[in-house]
Parts: structure tokens; C-alpha cells; sequence
């Protein structure tokens, strides 16, 4: 029994070596890199997080607004870009007419001057609304937005066509797995220089269909995020890369960090190698799961090397990990 215990000790004496040395930050490379800012929905309106769940309509309570832009339009994803953003991300959903149109909500009735299902429109419909129509910061004693948003709901091809050179990410907001098959019809007929520039995200089933139809697509959904950051718990102590973590979009909530083997830099270099984009966002707080890092503290809070940023004021952020890296 004794030569048992004697055994086992020595075990995890080596396991415990292996794993440090396989994750500690006191071996890794330095970085000399930037983090990579992903601007969510352009430059986007911000809101109080607090009990925010998926039927809040967060357009009812935005704060005050510090710059023009409308989240989810060109004018947006222009400021964005020019503001320091790497990647833009925005959302689509498809129309009865057999076109993608650029826009968050599932239904108009919260941030436009519709109502109804955004799906069981034509595009034309959609591009006839008021999208400025429901932002209000007072509980809808003024309306700033109200009358400024009038077509500008731009489509899938108005985006891809403005931005054939940029890097951009697509959230697809539904699970179904038509929507997946449209969407690599669409994005199959771009040139594939184009094409390397998209990622996808958003149900588990359109997604899958879109990383079989496409294998070079960088892709995200919760399940496949779950599955990877699952099997590298169970190998990422020895310095193992999971299969299922490959070329993946992964976006890790802060608060989740602690629990990643070798974060941050090991677990970056290794899921690079594995062809996989790691991005940083806010904690996970109530369910709309659109937390960014908006704020200097939200920046400051962060370990370093930072992988990549997931942030709703681009124009605050950029400045400052500029600034951080001179």
C-alpha cells in the first residue's frame, strides 16, 4: 500500500510539473503584437447591462449619446473601421424575398417605427423603417434617433460591397439550418481573397452547416465553444490542442478566464496554430450576452497579453491600447 501511495505521489508530482511548465506566463513567448479590436455592430448605441434578458428591448434604454451612429449600419461600420476597428461584427436575417437584411432584432417593434417579424418581410419593406425610431435615454421623454435611421437598414450585399477589403463577422440569428445553406450560397460567389476575411456565428445548427460548405470559414457557435473549451480543460494542462477547438471563433466572456489552461498567452499561440481567433468580451451578464469592453477599467481589468478585444465603443477603446503599446 505504501509503494501504491509512493506511486501515486510521484504521478502527480509529474503531472503537476507538466502542467506547469506546459502554462505557466513565465515561459511564454513576449508579445509584440496588438490585441485585435472587434467593434461590435460597428460603432454601436451602449446600455445600462443590469437585468437586461432576451426580451428586453435595449433600444428603450441606451445611454446618453456621445457620437451619431445607429449600431448595424454603413455609416457605423465606416466609423468603426476608421476608428481602429480590425473586424466588424453584425447581424443578419433573411427575407422573404430571398435576401439577408442587417439588423439585430428577431422582431421591428422595439428600435423601428414596425412591427412584426424582421423575416416575414421583403428587404424593400425593411429598408422603407425608421431604425432610429425607438432609441430613447430619458424612459422616452425625448427620442434623439427618431426620423435619422430612415432607410438605412443596409443588406447583406450592401455590406460585403462597401467592405470587399475588410475583415468581418456575420451573427446569424436563428438555429435553422436553412439559413446556414442560404448564407454559403451568398458567400460562395465572392472572390475567395474576399471570402478569407469572413467569420460566422450565431446557432449551432446553420453554423455547422456553414463549416461544412465552407472548412476555410472561421465559425462560432455556443455549443461548438462549449465542446472545445470542455475537451481543453480535460488536455490543455499537458499542452494539448483539442480537435474540436480548430479553426473556431472563440469569444471568451472575462469572467471566464481563470479556468482556461495557459491563459493568456500559451492558450493564444496554441489556438493560432490551430487556425483559431481568440477574442475577449465583457463578463457574461444577463441574456443578451452583448457585454463589451467599453470602458478604461473594463480595459485595465484584463491579463496580458490580450488576445483580441470585443468592444461596443471602439472609438474609446482604440486610443487606448494604442497608447498601451507604445
Amino acid at each position: 500500500m505504501k509503494r501504491f501511495w509512493l506511486a501515486a505521489g510521484i504521478v502527480a508530482v509529474a503531472l503537476g510539473i507538466t502542467a506547469f511548465f506546459q502554462n505557466t506566463a513565465l515561459l511564454a513567448p513576449a508579445a509584440t503584437d496588438r490585441p485585435v479590436l472587434l467593434a461590435h455592430r460597428g460603432l454601436a448605441r451602449t446600455y445600462p447591462s443590469s437585468g437586461v434578458t432576451d426580451a428586453t428591448c435595449t433600444a428603450s434604454r441606451i445611454n446618453p449619446p456621445e457620437h451619431p451612429y445607429l449600431e448595424n449600419t454603413l455609416a457605423s461600420m465606416e466609423a468603426a473601421f476608421a476608428a481602429g476597428a480590425d473586424i466588424v461584427e453584425f447581424d443578419v436575417h433573411p427575407t422573404t424575398d430571398g435576401q439577408f437584411a442587417v439588423i439585430h432584432d428577431w422582431t421591428l417593434d422595439c428600435r423601428t417605427n414596425g412591427t412584426g417579424v424582421t423575416r416575414e418581410k421583403t428587404l424593400a419593406e425593411l429598408k422603407a423603417l425608421d431604425i432610429g425610431h425607438g432609441y430613447t435615454a430619458d424612459g422616452g421623454k425625448t427620442y434623439p434617433f427618431r426620423g435619422k435611421g430612415v432607410a438605412l437598414m443596409p443588406s447583406l450585399d450592401e455590406v460585403l460591397a462597401r467592405f470587399p477589403d475588410r475583415r468581418l463577422l456575420i451573427n446569424v440569428k436563428s438555429n435553422d439550418p436553412r439559413e446556414g445553406e442560404a448564407l454559403a450560397d451568398r458567400l460562395l460567389k465572392l472572390p475567395p481573397a474576399q471570402l478569407s476575411l469572413l467569420m460566422a456565428y450565431g446557432g449551432d445548427r446553420p453554423i455547422t452547416v456553414l463549416r461544412a460548405r465552407i472548412p476555410t470559414l472561421l465559425t462560432m457557435s455556443k455549443e461548438a465553444e462549449k465542446r472545445c473549451l470542455i475537451h481543453h480543460l480535460a488536455l490543455g494542462w499537458a499542452g494539448l490542442t483539442p480537435e474540436a477547438c480548430e479553426r473556431q471563433l472563440l469569444l471568451i466572456p472575462s469572467n471566464y478566464t481563470s479556468w482556461i489552461w495557459g491563459w493568456p498567452a500559451r492558450f493564444t499561440t496554441r489556438m493560432r496554430a490551430a487556425g483559431s481567433e481568440v477574442i475577449v468580451a465583457g463578463p457574461v451578464v444577463g441574456g443578451d450576452g452583448s457585454a463589451g469592453i467599453d470602458r478604461a477599467e473594463d480595459l485595465t481589468a484584463l491579463a496580458r497579453p490580450i488576445p483580441g478585444i470585443w468592444t461596443n465603443r471602439i472609438d474609446r477603446i482604440a486610443p487606448l491600447v494604442q497608447t498601451e503599446r507604445r
